[in-house]
């Protein structure tokens, strides 16, 4: 007893509680004792101030427990490397290996407008004595690969006039039809544009013969160089050099070439901005039509994307047009995400369910690409022709999968609608760079200087015009400043926050501190040992 401090009664542990407590309040309850009235207000405002202080404390938990994110917006200025830039001649080659078939599916598409709108359009569309693409690799295969393939005429385009159409004008769809294997679920895929009808169809057939092709194809030893579409190429007033560039060929964008591809070459830091320091290039926008009918536009794609990073041209491409100068201002914005409870995102994709069919870092739609093509051939056997292929699959032809139409647009639709599970399973980069862009244009060549600026293109890369048309563009892209945004997430309510938001109610409703609550655990101590001690005492007296 002479540690440990006893009292005779509740009534005397809660009186000494109420006197030397330093919670405000409590005293009150013990001098106004002989005052009922004033005790029980006390005890009514104490009991309300409990309750409201437990209420916040309820209200800021289930709102840390939401796990909020605050955007913080900050601006750094330092050199940094420039972004890589993809350029395509938007002209596909014709392999030789299927070039018949692409020579018959120009006629059945001949054949399939001249049934919709009366006219005959093999004059101006095709032309069917382009100069072919001639692998090495594959001349000993062709023959073998090419003689079972056969084009179908299942897929025929059909107007079909619109049944809810009250406007009385003439009004009617283009498409064509696709069925399931066993020919029911029979859907057609119709577009209010003739144009996007033939296009689409077209496309649908074009990858049915492209499938006949290998996965890999070299075509790097062929006869076209950079020098048959870029004419001149500077950065930083430098010329570019033979290594800052690889070439791949897109399906339907033609020739492709990747200016600093892997952002590791002292070479392309940008120490400097406005456009004497940017990447200024000169290239030939002609189209030699080796296949029409796969893109309707003339001129350049161009995409300026991140480091060893997949350029999907299709998504986030631009067009430049020929004839014409273009000026391509880029800015940089950084984005950096917490992940983790506060959202969902990757650092380099390792922890996706998704295994990535491509070889470059991991980005948004390369994973939606991979989870698609993964879904693909589980479905319906086969995988898409525009992406890459998982182990062991093959490109979908309608001579092995019939149907594979069918699937396809059905399950891309599910894709475009969300009802994949696709966009759950592909989460953000929890670090991405951005670039907005700004572009002005003017006309060039000149009028006066187009002559003396052809002879210098002819006389260096023996440039030939044989077009009245526009058939060269210049564009230039530089960082407009060098300073950069970056956009980072950081906690509404951490856990240093959290307990100065406890701290605060606390001393508002009770005018205390951390040893108040020290205080309040003591009283329950010092109760609960009371209570055993009466209850050992009252034992005794009852065994005595």
């Amino acid at each position: 007893e002479g540690l440990i401090e006893f009292y005779d009664s509740f009534k005397d542990m809660f009186e000494f509680f109420c006197k030397n407590t330093t919670i405000h309040g409590t005293i009150r309850l013990v001098c106004s004792d002989s005052n009922r009235m004033k005790t029980a207000f006390w005890t009514l405002l104490l009991l309300a101030s409990f309750g409201m202080l437990y209420w916040q404390f309820a209200l800021m938990f289930s709102q840390y427990w939401a796990y909020p994110v605050v955007l913080t917006m900050s601006m750094h200025s330092e050199p940094k490397m420039f972004p890589a830039i993809t350029i395509c001649n938007l002209d596909p080659y014709r392999f030789d290996l299927v070039s018949e078939h692409l020579v018959q599916l120009d006629r059945m598409a001949e054949e399939s407008i001249t049934f919709l709108y009366g006219k005959n359009t093999s004059a101006s569309l095709f032309h069917m004595n382009e100069k072919n693409i001639h692998i090495k690799e594959l001349s000993s295969i062709g023959n073998l690969s090419t003689s079972s393939f056969k084009l179908s005429r299942n897929f025929s385009l059909l107007r079909m006039s619109d049944p809810n159409n009250r406007s009385g004008k003439k009004h009617s769809s283009v498409g064509f039809k696709l069925c399931n294997a066993t020919g029911g679920n029979c859907f057609y895929k119709t577009y209010s544009s003739g144009m996007d009808a033939i296009l689409e169809w077209y496309r649908f057939h074009y990858m049915n013969i492209m499938s006949q092709l290998p996965v890999i194809i070299n075509i790097s030893d062929h006869e076209e160089q950079i020098e048959d579409m870029v004419y001149s190429c500077q950065y930083d007033g430098e010329p570019c050099r033979p290594s800052d560039y690889i070439h791949f060929h897109h399906p339907v964008f033609g020739s492709c070439y990747t200016f600093n591809s892997e952002g590791t070459d002292p070479f392309w830091t940008a120490t400097k901005p406005g456009i004497p320091y940017g990447l200024s290039l000169i290239l030939r926008a002609e189209q030699k039509d080796h296949i029409p009918l796969l893109s309707t536009v003339a001129g350049v794609k161009v995409m300026i994307h991140n480091h060893n990073q997949t350029p999907f041209l299709e998504h986030e491409g631009f067009d430049i047009r020929p004839g014409i100068a273009t000026t391509i201002g880029i800015q940089q914005d950084e984005v950096n995400r917490l992940g983790g409870n506060y959202g969902k995102c990757t650092t380099n994709g390792n922890d996706v369910n998704v295994k990535l069919l491509y070889n470059n870092s991991y980005t948004l739609q390369a994973c939606l690409h991979s989870c698609f093509q993964h879904i693909m051939v589980q479905k319906c056997g086969c995988g898409y022709y525009y992406y890459p292929l998982p182990p062991g699959a093959e490109y979908c032809d309608y001579n092995k999968q019939p149907a594979w139409g069918h699937c396809f647009y059905q399950l891309y639709n599910r894709l475009r609608n969300h009802h994949l599970n696709c966009f759950d399973q592909c989460p953000k980069p929890c670090r991405e760079s951005q670039y907005k862009v700004f572009a002005g244009t003017a006309k060039w060549p000149s009028v006066k200087s187009q002559d003396w600026i052809r002879q210098a293109l002819r006389h260096q890369n023996g440039y030939n015009s044989t077009s009245n048309r526009k058939d060269i563009a210049k564009v230039t892209i530089f960082y407009q400043q060098l300073n950069y945004q970056a956009v980072n997430e950081s906690p509404l309510l951490s856990e240093n926050l959290l307990l100065s938001s406890m701290g605060s109610q606390w001393s508002l409703w009770f005018g205390s501190s951390v040893l108040s609550v020290v205080e309040m655990f003591e009283l329950l101590v010092d109760t609960l040992v009371l209570s055993l001690l009466f209850c050992y005492q009252r034992f005794r007296s009852k065994k005595t």
